[in-house]
């Protein structure tokens, strides 16, 4: 019974599909590392001094005044330590800026990535394209086996 276990586990863990997820997964947390890396080193500090004077960190809204102090509060952290319940809208626009700038910087290492991909190879010379279709086909077809269309 265990040694069925035993025997059906190790299949399942050196299949292919399971090798590469691994590989993926690895992959993917060194990569996180580079996009962290863009964003925190190249991208903010340009950004940062664009906004410098832009900070949504306090803006909020209270809905319940706190049971020890009555508002209007200061900053998000006085209106937490007097109890009041808050829409904390600075953070949630924080966050999504953040997310923003994020997904540029994946997009544009993607894109560069791709640029590096090696170029599809050239259809070898005994082709042609189907006028009709597009489809490469062998040079001295009369007939394209995709659309059926007659070639002259």
């Amino acid at each position: 019974m265990i040694k069925k276990f035993i025997k059906e586990f190790k299949e399942f863990a050196v299949k292919g599909n399971m090798i590469d997820m691994a590989v993926g997964i690895i992959i993917g947390a060194a990569f996180s590392g580079v996009v962290n890396s863009l964003v925190k080193d190249i991208i903010m500090p340009p950004f940062n001094l664009i906004m410098s004077k832009i900070n949504f960190s306090n803006l909020f809204f209270t809905l319940k005044d706190g049971a020890n102090v009555a508002g209007p509060y200061p900053s998000v952290d006085a209106a937490n330590q007097a109890g009041a319940i808050i829409l904390n809208v600075g953070a949630f626009l924080n966050t999504m800026v953040s997310f923003l700038i994020v997904a540029v910087a994946v997009f544009l290492l993607i894109k560069a990535i791709n640029t590096l991909k090696k170029a599809p190879a050239p259809a070898p010379a005994n082709t042609k394209k189907c006028p009709y279709c597009l489809t490469d086909i062998h040079k001295d077809a009369t007939r394209c086996p995709n659309c059926t269309s007659e070639i002259k």
